[in-house]
């Protein structure tokens, strides 16, 4: 069978619609050999439940994050690879984000009631299961409170970035996220890179001290891949990719619909430090 990594899916620990236990479960079953679990800003998926599970079943699952970080005002994403989950400074900077969205949803929701959208903080109780709470879930309640017909609809009108309820919250230096995966024994990957439009920004991400870069993803084309691949081949840096599956609330994002080979794999967990084998 062909060995197939999804570097990149969501649980319901940060903005993804099922439980670590059930993801593991789904990756299995659609044929992937190894899966990284990159909740946003949270490493509570890690479990020796969730490992134990991964073992059991024969499937290779190896620590994996993705850190939210802006530069000159543009969001920037940083997926972090084979590091300890035990590091104090990892755990640190999971904690700091989680009261820079508890603090910036209070934000939002004051900016909703400008707009005439009552939400209250204790509304967001239901997703308290959750390891981080963010935007996704705001717009989850507006699309059951009927504001909006659909998640993609709250962002294009309300909670996207630059639209009138946006706000950035409080802000972490790509620099200084990079330090904490390396202090932390990984390794750090520009995520998503399609996703910077500005040229200028990208230039200057690119000359930042990364590990790698994610060229293969869930939507990118052909002609996509290759832009991204040159990219690390001019750089010497590591590649990743994977589907950013979500679940539901990202339908065309499947998961295992893109991956890396065994040989990229093993050069991102070239010890197999941390995970299940």
């Amino acid at each position: 069978m062909e060995f197939r990594a999804d570097m990149h899916s969501h649980t319901n620990c940060s903005d993804g619609m099922i439980s670590p236990l059930e993801l593991i479960e789904l990756a299995k079953s659609q044929g992937l050999s190894a899966l990284s679990i990159t909740d946003h800003d949270s490493i509570q998926a890690y479990t020796q439940e969730s490992f134990a599970k991964a073992s059991s079943i024969g499937l290779h699952l190896c620590t994996g994050v993705e850190f939210s970080c802006q530069i000159k005002g543009v969001n920037i994403h940083i997926l972090g690879y084979d590091f300890d989950i035990e590091n104090k400074e990892i755990q640190e900077l999971c904690a700091k984000h989680k009261t820079r969205r508890f603090e910036r949803n209070r934000k939002i929701l004051y900016k909703l009631r400008t707009q005439g959208i009552l939400i209250e903080e204790r509304e967001l109780e239901e997703f308290k299961m959750d390891g981080v709470i963010g935007r996704p879930h705001i717009a989850a309640l507006m699309v059951k409170k009927g504001i909006v017909s659909s998640v993609k609809e709250a962002f294009n009108k309300y909670l996207g970035d630059g639209k009138c309820c946006f706000d950035p919250g409080v802000c972490f230096s790509i620099v200084d996220t990079i330090k904490v995966i390396h202090k932390a024994g990984g390794k750090a990957f520009i995520a998503h890179p399609h996703l910077i439009k500005r040229s200028k920004i990208l230039k200057e991400v690119l000359t930042l001290p990364f590990d790698g870069i994610e060229c293969f993803y869930g939507i990118f084309s052909r002609r996509d891949n290759n832009k991204w691949l040159e990219i690390a081949k001019d750089k010497n840096w590591l590649i990743c990719g994977g589907s950013d599956f979500h679940g539901d609330s990202k339908p065309q994002n499947r998961m295992g619909s893109s991956w890396i080979d065994q040989e990229n794999f093993f050069k991102i967990y070239e010890k197999n430090k941390h995970g299940t084998f």
